[in-house]
């Protein structure tokens, strides 16, 4: 698997909008489970972190999306921010054959602040991020580099 973004949706509700996405992954969902849910992860193809405790109920500070709590947390497949400012931010990731995953992605938010175009440029960083990286941000190596002797 590739990775790939499928056309996202946006709907409005008064001042609210909603976007949606759904972007297959070229990697399980314990390998990209850190990268929507440590600040590396999430510092590395979205924005940078400044404070994640990874708990329900937990603060979260998101450097350019806003100020919040952790309100959804299930350990390997959702993780769910709302922040001040940014509104609801939330993964949530499923399995899609032995060895990739799909990134079911919501983003609720007041005004325009966000778009299509800059969560579909952040998924484009994540994918290329999982597509050339061996290891992500918080895992070890679970096959030696070539000429490693183990």
């Amino acid at each position: 698997m590739s990775g790939s973004i499928a056309q996202g949706t946006s709907q409005t509700h008064g001042n609210t909008h909603i976007l949606h996405f759904q972007v297959r992954l070229p990697r399980t969902m314990e390998d990209v489970w850190p990268a929507v849910a440590t600040p590396e992860g999430l510092g590395a193809w979205c924005t940078a972190v400044d404070l994640l405790e990874p708990r329900l109920g937990g603060a979260v500070a998101l450097r350019d999306l806003g100020s919040g709590r952790v309100t959804a947390w299930d350990v390997d497949r959702v993780a769910e921010y709302t922040v001040e400012g940014g509104g609801r931010i939330r993964f949530h990731l499923e399995r899609a054959g032995a060895d990739g995953c799909a990134l079911r992605f919501t983003h609720e938010f007041q005004g325009e602040q966000e778009s299509e175009r800059r969560w579909r440029a952040r998924f484009e960083r994540l994918i290329e991020g999982l597509r050339s990286a061996r290891t992500l941000p918080g895992q070890e190596l679970s096959e030696p580099l070539p000429g490693q002797f183990t």
